[in-house]
C-alpha cells in the first residue's frame, strides 16, 4: 500500500464531490453533470479503500463491481451497495449521446449518497489515516 496513492484518491474524489456541489447551487443545473461528478467521486473513495488494503481492482468505473469488491473484504460495504448501485447509472454512459432523461430528485440521491459514502465507517476511518499520515510528514 502506498499512502501517497491513497490520498490522490482521496482528494480527487473530494473534488469531484466539491465540483457536484458546486453545480448544484448554479442558477441553471445540469443534473447529468452533478451526478456524473458524484458517481466519480464513489469510484475514488472505493478504489482509495481498494488501495489502501493492497487490491488493485481492473480499469472500471463500475460502482457495483467495485463495491462489491470491498465487500469481498469487508461485509459493512452492504450498507452503501443501495448509493453504489443507484450511483453506478452515472459512471460513465451518461456522458454519451442517447442518454438518459436526468432530474433534480436524481441529483438530490446522489449528491446525499455521496455525503453517505463520505462518512461511511471504511471510508471516514481511511479519511483519518490519510489526514494523520498528512500531519506527521508536516512534523
Amino acid at each position: 500500500m502506498n499512502i501517497e496513492d491513497v490520498a490522490e484518491w482521496i482528494k480527487i474524489a473530494d473534488d469531484d464531490f466539491d465540483s457536484a456541489q458546486i453545480l448544484n447551487q448554479a442558477v441553471r443545473k445540469h443534473y447529468e453533470i452533478i451526478c456524473y461528478h458524484c458517481a466519480q467521486a464513489v469510484e475514488k473513495y472505493l478504489k482509495g479503500y481498494l488501495e489502501y488494503i493492497d487490491v488493485i481492482p481492473e480499469k472500471t468505473h463500475n460502482l457495483t463491481y467495485l463495491n462489491r469488491i470491498c465487500f469481498d473484504k469487508d461485509n459493512r460495504f452492504i450498507d452503501i451497495k443501495t448509493e453504489c448501485d443507484f450511483l453506478n447509472r452515472f459512471a460513465n454512459d451518461i456522458r454519451y449521446p442517447h442518454r438518459y432523461e436526468t432530474k433534480e430528485a436524481d441529483a438530490v440521491f446522489c449528491i446525499d449518497a455521496v455525503k453517505k459514502i463520505r462518512n461511511f465507517e471504511p471510508v471516514c476511518n481511511l479519511r483519518n489515516i490519510v489526514e494523520d499520515n498528512k500531519n506527521d510528514t508536516v512534523e
